[in-house]
């Protein structure tokens, strides 16, 4: 039986929407673009200029220093062996990326969290965004990121910070929502403020739970990193991209074991930091 139901013309109105941000939205997003390159060439430039040996010691002692010997040599060999393999550049090129996009998630995320913790409407309101934001596929955010900063690490960056940040929104509000109601309540008999409550109650309980959350942003913000070499991304995804596309086997896996070693390496580091914020006596 033939379907006569007329399609309702969503692709058509996707495509009429996005042109008319692009058109209407180029000034903002050429300025934003101009900024976030820089950055990213700048501190890739920085970061490229110190000799791998320096870097590798500083962060094999700043993980030993988070989460103890373990995570330490962790980092020291791992980050060595990603050398010995000559990826030392598309390494930090990848932790570069992964940085600016956690972080800026970070920033956009935790206030959000927080809002929709204390509002229950706003939560009500913006829940299924979040629920079908954390369903999509990834491939689906390199769509508009390419009309709005065309080819390269600004839309990589884009596309990682919007894929990225749900977690981190969730968790936070679900921290805070979680605090006990008789904390809470203490707050309120002696007469604390909501910004005190908040600040010296809430979110200093919440905090494990918030650290579940950045790390699962991070984890998010390297798997998309790598799925954004297809629109010009670098780092080690570019190497996986490239031996694809060759049909290197060998320079694939290398590289896919660079992405599984850094992933590991932030993985453990961020955990530590959730476990070292969780109050004493805790599970």
């Amino acid at each position: 039986m033939d379907w006569n139901v007329p399609k309702f013309p969503l692709d058509t109105l996707s495509d009429e929407g996005l042109d008319w941000l692009t058109d209407h939205g180029a000034w903002l997003t050429r300025a934003v673009s101009r900024s976030v390159s820089d950055w990213i060439d700048l501190l890739t430039t920085a970061l490229i200029a110190v000799p791998p040996w320096i870097f590798i010691g500083l962060a094999a002692f700043a993980t030993y220093r988070i989460g103890g010997r373990r995570i330490g040599l962790l980092t020291l060999f791992g980050l060595l062996f990603l050398w010995n393999l000559r990826l030392w550049q598309a390494t930090v090129e990848t932790l570069v990326l992964v940085s600016l996009s956690t972080l800026t998630a970070l920033v956009i995320g935790i206030p959000v969290g927080i809002w929709f913790a204390l509002s229950r409407r706003a939560w009500r309101i913006f829940s299924p965004l979040l629920d079908m934001m954390q369903t999509l596929p990834s491939f689906v955010y390199l769509i508009p990121a390419l009309p709005f900063f065309g080819l390269g690490a600004v839309s990589a960056c884009f596309a990682t910070i919007v894929f990225s940040v749900p977690p981190v929104i969730r968790l936070t509000a679900l921290g805070i929502r979680n605090v006990p109601a008789e904390l809470v309540e203490a707050s309120d008999a002696f007469g604390g403020s909501t910004t005190q409550k908040l600040f010296k109650v809430q979110l200093p309980l919440a905090l494990p739970t918030i650290m579940a959350g950045v790390n699962q942003t991070m984890m998010l913000a390297l798997s998309m990193v790598v799925i954004a070499a297809m629109i010009g991304a670098g780092g080690l995804g570019r190497a996986v991209w490239q031996s694809i596309q060759r049909l290197e086997a060998g320079a694939g896996f290398e590289a896919g074991l660079g992405i599984v070693i850094l992933a590991v390496i932030l993985d453990r580091s961020t955990q530590a930091l959730a476990a070292r914020a969780r109050p004493h006596g805790s599970a």
